[in-house]
């Protein structure tokens, strides 16, 4: 088969097509040709060699795919429901970015109706994350308040759409007002340019000085003492990746004093058990919301996969609002 590799860590060009051995599904497993591979932020890390691959995972990037199954675990596969044939999209834990790869049985989702196998490439990553950081780990209920710090990011258009799609108020940072009208385009309420306005000033004044009751953050660093400072009593901050370095000083009186929780985790290295867990939840509340197009998948752009240079280049440059996917 066909397959990205990363030659030696490094810039974008570092990433080129190569032969490698078809893998072969195990227990539990299936077999996917790969019609289409998501692009995010962990594969450019693991490119320039800041994310190490988890023991016994593919060193092939990509961490979510969409395709046809070709073959696998026969009993696993009736007891999920899938066939071969069945058109799905999965997460995994690397591998992706080929035109065979192994998933999961319990990782894979059905292609929701209405969209493209394209299209549903784009889903799992951001929406397993979202899943899992928001409404469990952050526990975001209806008629709450949720910040998002990158709202034009895959995984902020993802969360603006989830959260107003269940009774959620959301807020979001963007670095340009050409993405704060994007995020404002897909639902919401309130879009704030992070780079000319003080992001905790203006929370302050949109919640009239109640802040927000959850926050999901991708910077940490010294976003984090801000971040405090405009939780609302009870609030939740989450911190799901550290671009703005993995160090803060914050005001832990405040913490105290309105009870406040920090927590955060990273997806790749958990447990099968735990990631099927997020699947079925996904497909019995979310899925239907996509289908019925409440929630709809956001791609600024696709590359053929012998370009994955050129998509990781734009990754990185930080023009795109929402997705990014590779094509075979």
């Amino acid at each position: 088969m066909q397959a990205v590799e990363i030659t030696s860590f490094g810039p974008p060009d570092v990433l080129c097509l190569a032969q490698r051995a078809a893998p072969e599904a195990g227990a539990g497993e299936v077999l996917v040709r790969v019609h289409a591979s998501g692009v995010n932020r962990p594969d450019v890390l693991q490119r320039t060699g800041h994310y190490p691959v988890p023991p016994g995972a593919s060193d092939i990037p990509g961490l979510e795919i969409a395709g046809e199954i070709i073959n696998g675990d026969a009993q696993a596969m009736a007891a999920a429901g899938l066939a071969i044939g069945d058109l799905v999209c999965a997460l995994v834990a690397g591998g992706g970015y080929a035109e065979l790869c192994v998933a999961p049985v319990g990782q894979c989702l059905p292609v929701p109706a209405g969209l493209t196998v394209t299209e549903a490439a784009s889903l799992p990553e951001t929406f397993f994350t979202v899943w899992s950081n928001v409404f469990e780990r952050g526990r975001l209920q209806a008629g709450e308040t949720l910040l998002i710090q990158g709202g034009s990011s895959g995984i902020g258009v993802t969360a603006i759409q989830l959260a107003k799609a269940l009774g959620a108020r959301v807020l979001v940072t963007a670095g340009s007002d050409e993405k704060c009208a994007a995020c404002v385009a897909l639902g919401a309420d309130h879009a704030i340019n992070y780079k000319t306005a003080d992001f905790a000033e203006e929370v302050k004044k949109l919640t009239n000085g109640q802040g927000v009751d959850v926050i999901l953050d991708m910077v940490a660093g010294s976003y984090v003492a801000r971040e405090v400072e405009c939780l609302a009593e009870d609030g939740r901050l989450v911190i799901i990746a550290v671009q703005g370095g993995v160090k803060a000083e914050f005001n832990a009186g405040m913490v105290l004093r309105r009870r406040l929780s920090i927590t955060g985790s990273t997806l790749r290295p958990r447990s099968l058990e735990f990631k099927t867990a997020i699947a079925a939840a996904l497909k019995e509340k979310v899925w239907p919301l996509i289908a019925s197009g409440a929630i709809k998948p956001v791609i600024h752009g696709t590359f053929a996969a012998a370009d994955a240079a050129k998509a990781h280049a734009l990754m990185e440059s930080g023009r795109h609002v929402g997705k990014i996917v590779l094509t075979w």
